[in-house]
Formats: C-alpha cells, structure tokens, sequence
C-alpha cells in the first residue's frame, strides 16, 4: 500500500470519510482489491472487479450489506463454502429480515412486491405531484433569498413524496412529514407530541392502514400495497408489508436527500454549468447521472464470501468480508478517463454503478433519480441566480463543506444556498 494510505482507516479517520477519494486512489494504485485496517476485509475499488462480485449473488450473500464488517459468527479457517453456515444463521445478522440482506427466493419475493408498487409507469405520472410537492417545500423559504437544504428541502420533500408513493391519507401526512423531520414543537413540561421511535410508529400506523384495507378495499394506492401478492400468488403477512414501507421511508430518504444536495452543490458551485442548464433543460438528467456517478449517495456496501473465488488476480478466501465502493468504482481511470473531472459530455456517464448491479441493485434508483430531476427543475425554474453561501462554505477555490461522519453513506451535513428568486 502506498505510504500517502498505509496509515489511514477509513472506519476511524474523518478527514478519510469526510474526503475519501485520496484514499480511494492509494488502493486503487496498490491493488483494485485490496486488504484494510480492519482484519479479514477487502476493500473493493475497482470497476470491472466491482461489477463482477455484485452479479455474483450465489457467492457474495448481501447478509451483511447493513451490519458491515463484524460478522455474528467466527469462520471455521481452511473451509471453501460457508453457505450453509451463513443461511443458518441469518437471524443473527443485523437488519436479517429487510430486502436488502435477503438472498434468493426470499428476496426476489420481496422485491417482486416492490416492484408491483414503483412501476416506471408510476414513477413518471408522480413526478407532476412530486413538482407540487417540491413547489411547496420551496414555498416556505424562496421570499428569504436563502437556505440550509438538508433541513430546509431534502428531508421534508422526500418525505412528502415517499408518504404519496405509499397513499398515506392526506390527513396524516403532515404528522409524517413533523416525525421524519423533527419538525415538532413540544410544550414547556409537557410530553412531545410526537413518538420517540419513528419507526415503531412506522410500524404501528402501516400495520393498521394494511389490515384496515384487507378489510374494506378501496380504490387507493394503499389497497393495491395491500393486497399485491407474491409471484406464487400467496398474499404476504402484514408485517412483510409494513417492512417494505418501513424500508422504503428509512433508505429512500436518505439517498435522494443526498443526492439533490449534491446537485445542488454542483449547480451553484459551477456558474457555467449552472447556465448550460437553465438554457438547456434536456440535460438535466444527464447532469444527475454525472453527479450519481462522482458523488455516490453510498459509500460503502457490504457482502459476504460464501465460497472461495477468485476475482481478478486475487484470492478470497470463504467468510472474508467484502467492503464494496460505488464512490471509488466510479472514479476507476481505467473506466472513466480524467474521473475526477464533471463532465455533463461524458459518452459512458450512465455507466455507473452508484446503485450497485446485479439482482440488489438498489430498487429505488429509478425513485432517487426522479426526485433529483424534478428539484434540479424547479429549483431553476423558481429561481434567477443560484450561489453557495461563502459565509457558511467559503469563498470560490477555497470551498469547505462537511460530510455525515458515517463510512456507510456520503453525504452532505448542510448545504447553504443563496438565490434570487425568479
């Protein structure tokens, strides 16, 4: 390993998560596979390799992909397949019953139900209600001619959109968006009105919209989720239904949040770019795909090996760790010439792999993609300038910003955005 990384930790360092890609590159030069500071992990920064251990499901289990590098078992060394020690012990994995750790059958059951509900048909005729939404999210701050976008923008639109992709009714949907948001008052001395634990309320109201409509059907969003079946024709328990919304409340805010203040980020630090867009608004989504592509909402994604493989020119042994890295994958020279340069004309841009590949390629992609279309549009269109705010992020060629301190997401903290409105 190069000395400039030899050092570092990516788990423990936060000059490495809050500015990873120098990291990044020093394994990258070492090797695109490349043993860390944490024992029996391998660091993927690597395209190709990448590419090829995400569509190799039979040997890389996602049964990690949220509990990271500390598996609940030893690994008997000198074994070859793990498998069945894996599969048997499923339970003891962190988040062991969400889609996204699931493998075969059971996570193709459950991804079939979601697909059901995100449909590319839907998706297209919500993104006219995600504008209203978005239009009134910047309602509450275009008259002050600035704002801190996380707070601001990111959380409350993307749980507005989520809560009308689910069919919450109207009448609970501002309760949502005060629980996701932390947007609550409490009284002096009194209890808050709001639960502490959002995803047990999550749990409880979802778990009483399902029943209610496998009681009495309506013509509604939440009947169709209610009563969507598995490929078998088998209908679901209503604690798989309620961990679907669950998942999708918890992981689909996060990552478009990230992405649109990234883009957002870009857009006002890049005046020229900035221009090219306002006159040119087909670019849009090619914009959100470079910005997918150098700014990947996860920065780190998990599996584990079930069997002995070679990928590439390295070994992995049964029961190593793998710590995947879109951010890292997508600045791989050997696939993006000149990668740490935004280019909106980059012939191979939608190429990248910000939401993994193979069958737990991320499920609300085509969802992160729309929302971060329909903000980069409206916010061109509801405003005449947009700028960083130098107070908050410096001045140009001397910008500081700051990142979750989380080696699983990246992601802005605050972004802080000043305008004239239009």
């Amino acid at each position: 390993m190069t000395d400039e990384v030899a050092g570092l930790n990516i788990f423990t360092d936060e000059d490495v998560i809050n500015d990873p890609y120098p990291y990044f590159t020093g394994l990258r030069s070492r090797c695109p596979i490349q043993s860390i500071a944490q024992p029996g992990v391998l660091a993927v920064t690597g395209y190709d390799e990448a590419v090829e251990i995400y569509r190799n499901d039979e040997v890389f289990s996602s049964c990690n992909a949220m509990g990271g590098p500390f598996p609940p078992f030893p690994v008997e060394p000198g074994c070859d397949d793990i498998t069945e020690q894996v599969q048997n012990n499923r339970e003891h994995w962190v988040f062991h019953e969400f889609m996204v750790t699931q493998d075969g059958i059971a996570h193709e059951a459950e991804r079939f139900l979601l697909r059901r509900l995100m449909t590319p048909k839907r998706l297209k005729e919500n993104e006219s209600q995600m504008a209203g939404l978005a239009d009134a999210c910047i309602d509450t701050f275009l008259a002050s001619g600035s704002c801190e976008l996380v707070r601001d923008y990111g959380k409350p639109f993307t749980t507005m959109v989520i809560a009308d992709l689910l069919g919450v009714p109207e009448d609970d949907r501002e309760h949502f968006r005060k629980i996701f948001t932390g947007q609550h008052v409490a009284t002096v001395g009194g209890d808050s009105p709001l639960p502490e634990n959002p995803l047990e309320y999550m749990y409880e109201t979802f778990g009483g919209y399902i029943e209610d409509r496998r009681r009495e059907p309506r013509d509604d969003v939440l009947t169709a989720l209610a009563t969507s079946t598995y490929p078998d024709g088998t209908l679901p328990e209503t604690e798989a239904v309620v961990r679907l919304a669950t998942f999708l409340f918890g992981a689909g805010q996060d990552t478009s949040a990230r992405l649109m203040c990234a883009a957002l980020r870009f857009l006002a630090d890049d005046q020229e770019l900035q221009a090219r867009l306002r006159a040119d608004r087909r670019r849009i989504g090619d914009f959100i795909e470079e910005v997918l592509r150098l700014e990947s909402p996860t920065m780190s994604d998990f599996r584990m090996t079930q069997k002995t493989v070679r990928v590439g020119d390295v070994d992995i042994p049964a029961g190593t760790t793998i710590m995947l890295h879109p951010g890292a994958s997508n600045r791989d020279p050997r696939k993006f010439p000149e990668p740490d340069e935004f280019d909106l004309d980059r012939p191979n841009l939608r190429e990248h792999i910000a939401f993994g590949r193979g069958v737990h390629s991320c499920p609300g992609g085509p969802l992160a993609r729309a929302e971060g279309r329909v903000t980069v549009e409206r916010f061109l269109d509801r405003t005449s300038s947009l700028t960083l705010s130098e107070e908050h992020h410096g001045p140009p060629g001397q910008r500081r910003f700051r990142h979750d301190p989380t080696y699983i997401i990246r992601g802005l903290s605050d972004l802080h955005l000043e305008f004239t409105p239009a």
